[in-house]
């Protein structure tokens, strides 16, 4: 299937404007991070989690002055957001850490929780779910999540470096470590929930990324032994323009998914409605956003920034083949 013929756009034009936009995201990303840090989730950062259905209609704004009152603790650091389908009424209450991490004491903040909103009289509620996670257990799922990233990079250095060349593999992990931290500084930027759900999000996204480079790396390699008498810069210019239609089917079709999750999930949850998105975003719709995020940059072969990344990689290709 062609859905673009005979295309000659000179990508690698605007090579240097798109590193230049991809230092300024990237150096404002990590003032970010250094200023203000990411929001970790439950997972990561330990906590307590509660979701309480009422039997009427309550604000978020009732639950926390009621956790102001009552809970505790009191209710600075307490996350409350509407939950689920508005018509259920339901309630998800986020105490970002707990105390012991054994025995009885695992469900007292739980309890302390909904003991604030019974002497609130908020009406009849039920517990739907709770979910607890220790500091010990967030700092191993931290360590795993670290890990796994790692040797994801590991392994497509290892791969690349077989299939093609080792310094390719170096070029194809430096571009994905720039992926990674192009997304890092809008995961920064929106404050969203660090969580499991947005680490799959970013490995799915490196998978796609590696994918895409593969093929242009693999064009281009063919160009240069017919092309030899080229330029590296035109060369590269018609290898991508080669796999534009290829890119734009594949990247378009996880871009539209990841769309759909993400649109979906904000109709169903209601959250336009919400005044408090501030307070942090579910790991779903982090994941949608950045799956969305990473889908969209894994078709960047197609613009000048992955041009550019593809130019520098192969500065010295042409006396290697």
């Amino acid at each position: 299937m062609h859905i673009f013929k005979n295309t000659n756009y000179d990508f690698l034009r605007w090579r240097w404007h798109a590193i230049a936009l991809s230092w300024v995201i990237i150096i404002v990303g990590v003032l970010a991070i250094a200023k203000n840090g990411i929001p970790k989730g439950v997972e990561f950062a330990g906590g307590t989690v509660v979701i309480n259905e009422f039997d009427q209609a309550v604000s978020v704004q009732q639950v926390r002055e009621a956790l102001d009152r009552n809970f505790p603790q009191g209710g600075q650091n307490v996350v409350v957001q509407a939950y689920g389908d508005p018509s259920q009424h339901q309630v998800m209450i986020r105490v970002p850490s707990i105390g012991a991490e054994q025995g009885a004491s695992l469900s007292i903040v739980a309890q302390q929780a909904n003991d604030a909103l019974k002497k609130s009289n908020l009406g009849n509620f039920r517990t739907v779910s709770t979910e607890i996670v220790g500091p010990t257990v967030g700092r191993e799922l931290t360590t795993k999540a670290v890990l796994a990233t790692v040797l994801s990079l590991v392994g497509i250095l290892a791969y690349l470096a077989f299939r093609f060349q080792f310094s390719f593999g170096v070029g194809a992990v430096v571009a994905t470590i720039h992926d990674l931290l192009i997304t890092l500084a809008f995961l920064a930027f929106f404050r969203y929930d660090m969580t499991l759900n947005v680490i799959a999000a970013l490995l799915t996204m490196t998978g796609y990324s590696t994918n895409d480079t593969i093929v242009i790396f693999d064009r281009i390699r063919e160009n240069l032994r017919s092309m030899r008498r080229d330029s590296l810069n035109h060369v590269i210019n018609v290898s991508v323009n080669q796999t534009l239609g290829r890119t734009v089917i594949v990247s378009g079709t996880a871009l539209l998914t990841a769309l759909a999750l993400f649109l979906l999930e904000r109709v169903h949850r209601g959250r336009d409605r919400q005044p408090v998105a501030r307070h942090g975003a579910d790991a779903s719709r982090g994941a949608c956003t950045h799956a969305t995020l990473g889908a969209g940059r894994c078709g960047a072969a197609a613009t000048p920034a992955e041009a550019a990344a593809e130019g520098s990689r192969f500065v010295s290709l042409k006396s290697e083949v």
